[in-house]
């Protein structure tokens, strides 16, 4: 069989191809962010239209949460509030970033089947929409961050802008994360549920709750634990403290062989999502 009918009958065209293909999505993806964050609000709004606090329901259970939380590992641990409150708040708003991003990346492609099937649209741009969606969600839980630290004071050392350093690490990371899950969860419908299994112990493993000083800094839960990283790189900035330096080159490396990595599949698989879909 020559290599004219073998690509006629298998589809395959070779891996030179793939990546110009998946590089000819990503640049299109990009001139269509707008799209992106369109779709993002939408979902937003469709998801709380007819209520009267609309996102900030999640905001206000949040918030809820963190002074439960916050007074009750305070009391456990026999700390001072005005400093472990800070902490609990960022905390749970953070990771639940990092949660909500690759949560919800596994049903990026899956709810997007319709449009994909039936359009030419980039599929990366729907990666970018669970990514904007959750930022959008951030943007609102921002009221619980702010507020704690002007009650408590914190404001005063806090560092936005390192802060925001971290925040884009956050994002870049969590975003390779939710773009293999989303591949996998299109094959195979299991993943979902794994997923949202592995978050589930993430947080406990993570000093989300509980404080950093308990243990050794060499601990194998902070030096091994990416999760530990990309909260620290903006926690600690906000809290007026600043992250171990290597915790920067960690994150960038991650993201550079993340993205690589994720792409790379996502080069070799984009042909065959709508089919799983």
């Amino acid at each position: 069989m020559d290599s004219a009918t073998h690509m006629l009958r298998t589809g395959r065209r070779g891996a030179r191809f793939q990546l110009q293909m998946a590089f000819r999505d990503l640049r299109t993806s990009y001139q269509r962010l707008g799209l992106a964050w369109s779709l993002a609000w939408h979902d937003v709004v469709a998801r709380y239209r007819g209520s009267i606090l609309g996102p900030f329901w999640i905001t206000l259970s949040m918030g809820l949460m963190v002074l439960g939380l916050g007074f009750l590992y305070a009391t456990l641990f026999d700390l001072p509030l005005a400093e472990h409150l800070p902490f609990v708040a960022l905390g749970i708003v953070f990771f639940g970033l990092m949660n909500g991003v690759i949560n919800e990346g596994c049903e990026t492609f899956v709810l997007a089947s319709g449009m994909l099937s039936q359009t030419s649209l980039p599929m990366l741009t729907f990666v970018w929409r669970t990514i904007f969606r959750n930022l959008i969600n951030l943007a609102h839980h921002l009221v619980i961050v702010v507020g704690v630290l002007v009650a408590f004071g914190g404001w005063r050392e806090a560092d936005p802008l390192l802060a925001l350093v971290g925040l884009v690490l956050m994002v870049a990371n969590a975003g390779w994360v939710s773009l293999l899950v989303a591949i996998a969860s299109a094959r195979f419908r299991d993943i979902p549920q794994i997923v949202i299994s592995v978050m589930q112990f993430a947080i406990f493993i993570t000093p989300v709750f509980w404080p950093v000083g308990r243990i050794a800094a060499t601990h194998a839960l902070l030096v091994f634990n990416p999760f530990y990283h990309l909260l620290d790189a903006v926690r600690a900035p906000l809290l007026g403290d600043k992250a171990d330096p290597g915790t920067y080159l960690t994150l960038v490396t991650m993201a550079l062989v993340g993205w690589t990595i994720a792409f790379l599949i996502f080069a070799r698989t984009r042909r065959r999502i709508v089919h799983y879909l």
